[in-house]
């Protein structure tokens, strides 16, 4: 697996990542999609409904000031390859999305995480942190359930 943060240094209103990952199109949307599974390597995903419009919530453990829940509701769907929800914590309102691309190994997982503003450059330094974490996880699983 190869994650490349293809983010450039000036750019500060969206989050871009690529995988590499040896495993079907088919197994990595289920990673995606699967609440269960979700759960391991993303948030637990609670209310999570795979259709367009749908609208669930992504609990992490609170913080101060942040009771933890990462509010979503899918804006666009085309099951595989792509999937793309919104993403809001507080005054932060961006949409993440998934684009999964069969190769000759397996499968390329562009991740981007767009719309945040300006004066949020801590949130999207915290963001890009936590997108790297997560995609270690997302190998981990997938390397899991073979």
């Amino acid at each position: 697996m190869t994650l490349v943060d293809t983010t450039t240094p000036a750019q500060a209103e969206s989050l871009t990542f690529d995988l590499d990952l040896p495993h079907p199109p088919e197994k990595v949307w289920r990673a995606l999609t699967d609440p269960a599974l979700l759960s391991e390597w993303l948030l637990p995903a609670i209310g999570f409904t795979l259709e367009r419009g749908s609208a669930f919530a992504l609990q992490a453990p609170p913080q101060p000031e942040w009771d933890g829940v990462v509010h979503c509701r899918i804006v666009d769907l085309e099951p595989p390859p792509r999937l793309s929800y919104r993403w809001v914590v507080g005054e932060i309102d961006t949409v993440v999305t998934f684009t999964l691309t069969s190769t000759p190994t397996g499968t390329r997982l562009l991740l981007i995480q767009s719309g945040f503003k300006e004066d949020q450059r801590k949130n999207w330094g915290g963001a890009r942190y936590g997108w790297r974490m997560m995609a270690g996880k997302l190998v981990d699983l997938l390397a899991r359930n073979a």
